[in-house]
């Protein structure tokens, strides 16, 4: 979205991280280099696809008829036709984060046993953006048309209803000990994330001047740190870790869920649609309570008030010219940096949090890079 952006203000929402991927593997022993590439969460990614895809895919056609087609549409497996397709099946963050942390706790043999647990937070990831996209009424998700917008409302939730279901019966179906514990967690996660969502929707209702930025920053764990905290935590307890370490792990996740919602937000006003697949400014338009935006309206800055004035106009289709003023607003009261410096913070306290159960950083290194990854995307 460059038009919403100075000559000097194109570069992507970059944070910048205690221990870098470079810093940590010096401290490790291993190589110097410099700045991060991604190289490393990249492949970890690649890997949990083609570790979790299977088992995912599995589960998805053990859905009745109409359903199924709806699951793999939206994971991008078919087309709406029912035809197969190779689409995007998203970036698998969060099963990556239960493997990472498996193998972080217990090595190889307990990041094998994790697998299906990872597959279930993907499934429940996958119902709550579902539902998400009908709530907010959002067209697109990974550059195609969202499911609601293609089979409907009802089609769209009962798909996301059946998603949640397939993720609890995976692990009460598993041998491994730790699946009744994990089934637990996972289940109060979704209870969370469900009041969060809640909340969201509760403070959409309010008046710009009637949110905290305290009230939008714990929705912002409910919805986004709960899910990154349980995946890690999962992790943990696949791995045979003690409540103090799965407690950790959770908290490292947390951390780094409020890091990636801030970034996320920063994204949703100025991202380049072509890597976000959403059209420009698409939260301002929808006057999203985001994190940036409360931060802004509640600085004292002299742009607040103008800030507020445009929040408290509904938008008007097609008036890009309001969404630029409405994004140099936040920018100008100090959303956006005050959102890019918050989200340092979180990664500090979530490095804080892992090196409470995984003090040897060559361990680490995984979650490390995933949460570097989630918190230096563009899109």
């Amino acid at each position: 979205m460059a038009e919403f952006m100075t000559e000097t203000e194109q570069s992507s929402p970059v944070v910048p991280h205690p221990g870098t991927t470079g810093e940590r593997r010096g401290r490790a022993g291993g190589s110097d280099a410099g700045p991060y590439d991604g190289q490393e969460a990249a492949a970890l990614l690649e890997r949990t696809r083609t570790l979790v895809d299977p088992e995912l895919r599995a589960a998805l056609e053990s859905l009745p008829g109409s359903l199924r087609r709806i699951a793999l549409y939206h994971f991008g497996w078919q087309h709406a036709d029912g035809t197969p397709a190779r689409d995007n099946a998203g970036k698998a963050i969060r099963p990556a984060l239960v493997l990472a942390a498996a193998a972080a706790l217990g090595g190889p043999t307990a990041q094998a046993a994790a697998v299906r647990a990872a597959v279930a937070i993907e499934l429940v990831h996958n119902f709550t953006l579902l539902h998400d996209d009908v709530m907010d009424r959002d067209t697109s998700r990974r550059h195609r048309p969202t499911v609601w917008s293609v089979f409907g409302d009802a089609d769209a939730i009962l798909a996301g209803d059946a998603l949640q279901a397939l993720a609890l019966r995976l692990l009460a179906e598993d041998p491994h000990p730790a699946s009744a514990p994990a089934a637990a967690r996972l289940a109060d996660c979704v209870v969370e994330l469900c009041a969060g969502q809640h909340a969201d929707t509760d403070m959409e209702r309010r008046a710009p001047d009637e949110v905290t930025l305290d009230e939008v920053l714990a929705m912002s764990e409910a919805k986004t740190g709960a899910l990154l905290g349980c995946a890690c935590a999962l992790g943990a307890l696949y791995a045979g870790a003690g409540d103090e370490d799965v407690a950790a792990l959770d908290g490292f996740g947390r951390q780094a869920g409020l890091a990636f919602q801030l970034i996320d937000d920063v994204i949703g006003i100025w991202g380049d649609p072509r890597h976000t697949g959403k059209p420009a400014g698409a939260d301002l338009a929808s006057r999203k309570k985001s994190l940036p935006v409360v931060a802004a309206l509640s600085s004292g800055a002299p742009a607040a008030a103008e800030l507020a004035a445009l929040y408290a106009e509904p938008y008007v289709s097609g008036d890009a010219e309001g969404v630029v003023r409405t994004a140099l607003a936040v920018e100008r009261a100090g959303g956006r940096d005050w959102a890019q410096t918050e989200a340092a913070d979180r990664m500090a306290r979530a490095v804080q949090e892992l090196s409470r159960a995984v003090p040897a950083p060559e361990a680490a290194d995984g979650l490390l890079a995933l949460a570097e990854f989630v918190t230096r995307r563009t899109g």
